[in-house]
């Protein structure tokens, strides 16, 4: 084995790389260790860097030092050990999906890997709470843009919330919240969200009744019920794809929205009752008499996996309808024949501002419907979401007594792009599936 040359008391090297020897700092936490940049594995090989990592290293103790002397602060404890402790006691708790605990423990893990798993709690202050903000709009967020302010308030959200927890269990002085200290914290403007006029529903709900999916593929065959589920009830993703068939309920003309085994609702007030259109229980009858029809619980179940289990993506089912419709096209992008998706990207979400917009302009026993009556069937216990979110005029005024979306009453609309439904209706009947070759 080499023998280790010592450059000084705090620094020096083995096998050709750079440690540090802090155990003058002992009493909190100092130790022998390597000094690895972050996104490395092993400890540097360049001196530069081990001194920048040591000096790092050496205010991270000296802060805990200097908090246990001034604060006297007994329990102590670094991020990377505590995130994990507040994510299983969230778990234990029973209030928070699987879904939600791993979005957080990815936001947690950003955290951690930015400050490092060591960085004492308390050492961790406002300005380093902007650092880090400021490092998250750096990072690309999957869509060949960068994080944007809502991306990063989630982030920010779940790390106060874990100085929450670590306050009350006496690991930081109470009220120590370097996060929620920070007056500036950058906010999602969600603007008015995006929402489709009904002749576009209508025009989706055909593209989606007409497309066949590819045999090949895990392929989603309720997509025209589905869909249709979406934009006559306004149901939230997960709720529609938790729904079991006695949910449906074709003699008192209802869709019942409330917890079950397969999925929780958003919040207590969600559980709710929402008639059932005469559109939805047209489709729902014929396909729950047709081939592709449930034979287990789930109204929607999963085709993929023996058991029974309950769908958690129908993103490319929407974007293959959306080619269909429209909305989107496929075009090559490279010489390599790589294809992107150009267009309107359409998700779940826009049906249910749809379907909100759609129920404000129906009648209820000859008067206009109670805005307390559609908060209700959004599932919201009161009505400021749908006054200042969900409420979508548009330029269409469709006046019905029930809540449809047929293509037939909307061929002669304009689409945003100069079109005609009733020319895009035709264009695919032409075929007989959805996917045109991309240009």
């Amino acid at each position: 084995m080499p023998k280790r040359k010592r450059i000084r008391s705090q620094l020096y090297q083995r096998a050709g790389r750079w440690w540090g020897d802090l155990r003058a700092y002992k009493d909190v936490g100092g130790a022998q260790q390597p000094l690895i940049a972050p996104g490395e594995r092993l400890a540097t090989t360049d001196k530069v860097v081990a001194q920048t990592l040591l000096t790092s290293r050496l205010k991270v103790l000296e802060a805990k030092r200097q908090n246990r002397t001034l604060h006297g602060v007994a329990k102590q404890t670094d991020l990377g050990t505590f995130a994990p402790v507040h994510l299983i006691a969230k778990a234990e708790s029973g209030k928070w999906t699987y879904q939600w605990l791993a979005a957080v423990e990815v936001n947690l893990g950003r955290a951690v890997s930015y400050f490092g798993a060591d960085r004492d709690l308390a050492s961790i202050t406002v300005q380093d709470v902007r650092a880090f903000a400021a490092h998250l709009g750096q990072l690309p967020n999957g869509r060949g843009g960068k994080m944007g302010p809502g991306n990063i308030r989630h982030h920010l959200n779940a790390l106060s919330n874990l100085f929450g927890r670590a306050a009350a269990e006496g690991y930081v002085q109470p009220g120590y919240n370097p996060v929620a200290a920070w007056d500036e914290k950058p906010a999602g403007d969600p603007g008015e969200a995006a929402a489709l006029q009904p002749h576009e529903v209508a025009l989706f709900l055909e593209a989606a009744r007409t497309f066949v999916p590819r045999v090949e593929e895990d392929a989603l065959h309720f997509g025209y019920p589905l869909v249709a589920t979406y934009a006559l009830t306004g149901g939230r993703r997960r709720e529609v794809f938790g729904l079991e068939q006695d949910d449906i309920s074709f003699e008192r003309k209802t869709v019942t929205f409330h917890p079950n085994s397969w999925r929780r609702l958003k919040t207590r007030g969600s559980s709710r009752v929402v008639p059932l259109w005469p559109q939805l229980e047209e489709i729902l009858r014929e396909y729950l008499k047709g081939p592709h029809r449930p034979t287990g619980n789930l109204l929607f179940p999963s085709p993929v996996g023996s058991g029974e289990a309950m769908v958690v993506d129908d993103r490319k089912l929407l974007d293959n309808v959306s080619v269909r419709a429209g909305f989107l096209e496929r075009r090559v992008i490279n010489k390599k024949g790589k294809v992107k998706l150009i267009g309107r990207f359409i998700r779940s979400r826009v049906f249910r501002h749809s379907y909100c917009a759609a129920r404000l302009q129906t009648l209820d026993r000859g008067q206009p419907v109670a805005l307390y009556t559609v908060s209700r069937e959004l599932g919201h216990r009161g009505t400021t979401m749908v006054e200042n979110v969900y409420a979508h005029l548009g330029d269409v005024r469709h006046r019905a007594e029930v809540v449809e979306f047929r293509v037939s009453q909307h061929l002669d609309r304009r689409l945003p792009d100069g079109s005609v439904v009733a020319d895009r209706v035709a264009a695919m009947a032409g075929g007989d599936n959805a996917e045109p070759p991309p240009k």
